[in-house]
């Protein structure tokens, strides 16, 4: 009984060159530099199980991969809508520390919130809002604000 093995990916020279130099990067994250590795060896006729076990990933990671059409270049490395840890805090919550802390002052005339004192006010709890405050700060930084401006 003969092997089925998938057809070769069709790219243009155009998507080769960019896939090459994705595989090739060293700043892309890994996720991307490993499927544009497996397209290209999809691209040249190697097998999806032989992909995937240079890859170290599942064949259906490679047969997925292989939807390359759809989204072209800009899917590679790209994580499916939906995927990830879903966020615990309440909509809106970084957004209202962070507009509390800037613009309200303390109740009992501090010149600084502590983590509990905000809480109280917010009705949530101190964790709550020590991680909206986290992310408030990675945001500040991400966006390069001084962090001390929060």
């Amino acid at each position: 009984m003969p092997i089925i093995t998938a057809a070769p990916l069709i790219l243009s020279d155009q998507d080769r060159d960019q896939l090459e130099r994705m595989a090739r990067s060293t700043s892309l994250p890994h996720r991307a530099v490993r499927q544009a590795k497996a397209l290209i060896w999809a691209a040249d006729g190697v097998p999806n199980a032989e992909v995937a076990r240079r890859s170290g990933v599942d064949p259906d990671a490679v047969r997925a991969w292989r939807r390359f059409e759809e989204k072209g270049v800009a899917g590679v490395g790209v994580i499916a809508k939906g995927r990830g840890r879903r966020s615990w805090l309440p909509d809106g919550t970084v957004a209202e520390v962070r507009r509390v802390t800037q613009q309200e002052l303390a109740p009992d005339g501090a010149t600084q919130w502590s983590t509990r004192s905000l809480a109280a006010h917010l009705g949530v709890g101190k964790d709550i809002v020590a991680r909206a405050g986290r992310r408030a700060l990675r945001l500040q930084f991400a966006m390069g604000r001084p962090v001390h401006k929060i």
